[in-house]
């Protein structure tokens, strides 16, 4: 069913070993190329494998990474009274709330009644009440793009989590906030506390559930299809034919006109070839991308990034990055760059810096009971910033995959994965 390592993806000698014809040098691999890869209409799972539910709510009204021009332009803070009247005991409930954008906490160390695990993606606010008016207090609650548009705080105000009510009864808390506070615990304290660090074997079954989704690919590999073929019967010696194939994806197709992912080309290849309509994301699909990067072990990401075609696609991935989106207004190097937020906390989860996030993929989250493809991931991404996430196949999210091939060169395939 697939085929092997040049970049124009080849069929492998290995078709010869198998009895079929070797086809022509650098002969192009049969793809299905007029429908979608993956379900159709679109929807955002609603459970995954532990019955926790992904948020439902849409959020039309701003940017998601095919529409970046919804969401209204940086504007001043609505008219207000002088000084700030409001229920400081409601304004801390609000900024505690973790229902509400995920809390204040998240990122600012408040005091000496801030609750466990703060984090430190901003600046500790234990005496902001004493070195901040009024205005600037509200200003910045209700739209930090007043005094700074690449702020990776929320607009909370302008794009509606609180009220003004809401804002006024936060800044009235934030007016209460006038001494120094140490946490004295290194664990607790976000300057102080450890990067986490996964001593896990991936790659044994008793660690890793995902180990089960390679048994299933190394099955569905040699599982005729609808067409009474199998992946193996071209391929019959895919630790051969495969044994860097998975680390030189993505790639762009020119017949498609965007960025190809190992799960994209699984879904073509197939229907083209095994008859087989193994839509991305499914069990089988999953499955068998992670028998496909399993068998690449070792061997260094290097993807195309010089043909015409690659060079605009990646391009447009890393603009894609540094777009603000969703409710929360944010973007990927908000929180994967060192130059902004990298290396830090958010609550009790360490924000990583994207090279290195790649070569595990799939990858079983242990925060969700579930394997996932770095396309999940990339819509889980989406979601948290409350943005309306893309179908798996979206040109945008494989546009962006390239671009997180480009930093992660030189990088070394392990997966399946483990992490939280």
């Amino acid at each position: 069913m697939i085929a092997c390592q040049a970049v124009v993806l080849t069929m492998s000698a290995a078709a010869s070993a198998a009895g079929a014809q070797e086809p022509s040098a650098r002969q192009p691999a049969p793809l299905e190329l007029k429908q979608p890869a993956s379900a159709r209409p679109w929807h955002r799972y609603k459970v995954d494998s532990q019955g926790s539910a992904w948020p439902q709510t849409e959020w039309r009204n701003f940017n998601n990474l095919a529409n970046l021009n919804v969401s209204a332009p940086p504007h001043g803070a609505p008219g207000f009274h002088l000084p700030i009247q409001g229920d400081a005991e409601r304004g801390r409930a609000l900024a505690y709330d973790r229902s509400r954008g995920g809390s204040c906490v998240v990122c600012h160390i408040m005091g000496k009644t801030t609750p466990a695990q703060p984090g430190n993606v901003g600046p500790d606010l234990s005496t902001i009440g004493a070195t901040r008016d009024d205005q600037f207090l509200f200003n910045y609650v209700y739209d930090p793009r007043i005094y700074n548009a690449n702020s990776i705080m929320p607009p909370w105000g302008a794009y509606q989590v609180y009220r003004l009510d809401e804002v006024r009864d936060i800044v009235a808390f934030l007016k209460t906030l006038k001494e120094p506070y140490a946490i004295a615990d290194k664990n607790e304290n976000p300057n102080t506390r450890a990067a986490p660090v996964d001593s896990r074997d991936s790659l044994d079954p008793t660690e890793n559930p995902a180990i089960f989704g390679l048994d299933l690919g190394r099955e569905v590999f040699k599982r005729n299809g609808a067409n009474g073929k199998s992946c193996a019967s071209c391929h019959a010696a895919p630790e051969t034919a495969f044994k860097t194939w998975a680390a030189r994806m993505p790639r762009y197709e020119p017949r498609l006109r965007h960025v190809l992912g190992i799960e994209e080309f699984i879904t073509r290849h197939a229907r083209a070839t095994t008859g087989d309509n193994l839509l991305m994301q499914s069990n089988e699909n999953t499955g068998l991308s992670i028998y496909l990067h399993n068998l690449a072990n070792g061997a260094p990401i290097s993807p195309d990034l010089v043909s015409g075609g690659a060079q605009a696609a990646l391009k447009n991935g890393q603009e894609l990055m540094k777009h603000k989106i969703g409710q929360l207004n944010m973007a990927c190097v908000d929180c994967h760059t060192r130059e902004r937020h990298a290396n830090k906390w958010v609550r009790g989860q360490y924000l990583v810096e994207s090279k290195g996030t790649t070569a595990h993929f799939p990858t079983w989250r242990t925060s969700r009971g579930d394997i996932w493809d770095i396309r999940k991931r990339f819509q889980w991404c989406n979601v948290s910033v409350r943005a309306d996430e893309l179908p798996p196949d979206a040109r945008e999210y494989g546009d962006i995959e390239l671009a997180l091939a480009a930093l992660n060169r030189g990088e070394k395939i392990k997966s399946p994965g483990i992490r939280h």
